[in-house]
């Protein structure tokens, strides 16, 4: 899996990184030609930018119809608690799970 950050943006007021990125693929998932999961992009997002697990997320992704590449968009924080302030909660699960009391309710 092979990945190219489009553009990257400071945001100065809600102290963060955005970055558009196009990650390319040979079909890692389950079947043949699958879209890579959240998490495969996440962990090479991380290594990408140098940056801790905790602090990133991604808000979208979307996959080129006929070709083996996805778009997105993602979001490093600067801390924890700013990430947890700003972000919606179904970013928050979509990207870290439900927390340990919310699970099966």
């Amino acid at each position: 899996m092979e990945i190219e950050i489009s553009e990257k943006r400071d945001n100065k007021i809600l102290n963060r990184t955005e970055v558009f990125f196009l990650l390319k693929y040979k079909g890692e998932g389950k079947e043949t030609g699958a879209s890579p999961s959240r998490e495969a992009a996440r962990s090479v997002l991380i290594k990408e930018l140098r940056c801790g697990s905790n602090l990133l997320v991604i808000d979208w992704m979307k996959q080129e119809f006929g070709k083996r590449e996805t778009v997105g968009y993602a979001k490093v924080y600067e801390t924890e608690d700013r990430l947890k302030a700003i972000e919606h909660e179904h970013i928050l699960e979509r990207n870290f799970g439900a927390a340990e009391g919310e699970k099966g309710e």
